[in-house]
């Protein structure tokens, strides 16, 4: 009888364990610490640009300044079953990106050894801003570290966290990725994510776990123009490294006459972080076509002379990257030719750590 009794019991708390993993209990994520942005206390909670300059630069600009993209949030939680919901900001689709690159999350656990395991990511509702997704749904038991990368190129007006009512979710417990002296990368839409599968797969994402180091995306797809107002928000992040990654948005003559006033601006205010300049990318289609070919490597020279220029200048703590490194592996990389694959973003994130990391020394 009392083993009757003792299999009854079992049953009947199993299926009350099975009843709360049902129910949902959603949380903000404001209450969670966000990474990868210096904007704090602005309208826009999301975002990379502050409210200020709203009206002192260009709207795309500014515009993609509201995109997430290398933003994400730390939390622990012990959850078996968990969820979010989230709006999206302007609902963007492209026909050579995924949705969940787009305006997806991607979600990583931190393991025993110190690295970042992806979990799966949270793919949003076609065609709606309004969108929710199951992260996983019977999760092994175990209080966990998580990482959340937001959308690479759209905005998020509101995220909200949902896991089963016997679990938490709190504040992390694990200082990783470290936020002092992050590396902060300006850029083009290449930097910005375009066009990774999911957030985590962009190369600033993947820095981010290999560093175990805060990264700061400054991609502006279009518009990495050497902006000064850029140069004014990268100033006042205490940064271990500006990378300067910006060449395919600029032509030859702009770039002559905008670099200068940008490199000093950071040298001026911030001259004990090191500047990495990054070349452009020589592109699949140098290889067929004169004309792009000539173009890349015009402006790649015309922004190795002014590094060099910089050098007997005297001016110390400057490096270079050349784009002989860049996708001319096999060419294979693009998904058009000029934006990243999964594969490209990960061939240039594994050449640039060393290079990242001995400057960090």
């Amino acid at each position: 009888m009392k083993k009757i009794l003792a299999l009854v019991s079992s049953f009947v708390l199993a299926i009350g364990v099975n009843v709360q993993a049902k129910d949902l209990v959603y949380h903000d994520a404001t209450q969670f610490p966000l990474y990868g942005t210096a904007v704090k206390n602005d309208s826009v909670t999301y975002t990379r640009l502050p409210d200020s300059l709203k009206t002192k630069v260009r709207k795309e600009l500014y515009n993609l300044g509201t995109n997430t993209a290398g933003l994400y949030i730390r939390f622990s939680s012990n959850a078996r079953k968990m969820r979010v919901k989230w709006n999206s900001t302007f609902n963007v689709e492209m026909n050579h990106m995924t949705p969940t690159g787009i305006r997806g999350f991607d979600v990583y656990a931190l393991m025993d050894n110190g690295k970042w395991e992806f979990v799966s990511p949270a793919r949003p509702v076609v065609n709606k801003k309004k969108c929710s997704a199951t992260v996983f749904a019977d999760m092994k038991p175990g209080m966990r570290e998580y990482m959340m990368f937001f959308p690479l190129y759209d905005g998020v007006d509101s995220l909200y966290i949902g896991v089963d009512s016997a679990a938490v979710i709190e504040m992390p417990k694990v200082d990783l990725p470290k936020s002092e002296k992050p590396v902060v990368v300006y850029g083009t839409s290449i930097t910005q994510g375009g066009c990774a599968t999911r957030p985590g797969m962009c190369h600033t994402s993947m820095l981010v776990r290999d560093l175990n180091r805060e990264v700061y995306n400054l991609g502006f797809s279009g518009n990495g123009r050497l902006d000064l107002e850029v140069a004014e928000v990268m100033a006042s992040i205490d940064a271990g490294l500006y990378v300067i990654d910006c060449l395919p948005n600029n032509k030859v003559d702009a770039l002559k006459e905008n670099i200068d006033p940008f490199v000093q601006y950071l040298l001026s205010h911030r001259p004990e972080v090191p500047i990495l300049f990054v070349e452009s990318p020589l592109f699949p289609g140098c290889l067929f076509d004169r004309k792009e070919e000539g173009t890349l490597k015009e402006k790649n020279a015309a922004l190795r002379d002014y590094y060099k220029k910089l050098k007997k200048q005297g001016v110390k703590n400057i490096y270079y990257y050349e784009a002989k490194d860049i996708l001319t592996e096999d060419r294979e990389g693009t998904v058009d030719g000029y934006h990243f694959t999964d594969l490209g973003y990960y061939r240039l994130a594994k050449k640039m750590l060393p290079v990242i990391k001995k400057i960090l020394k």
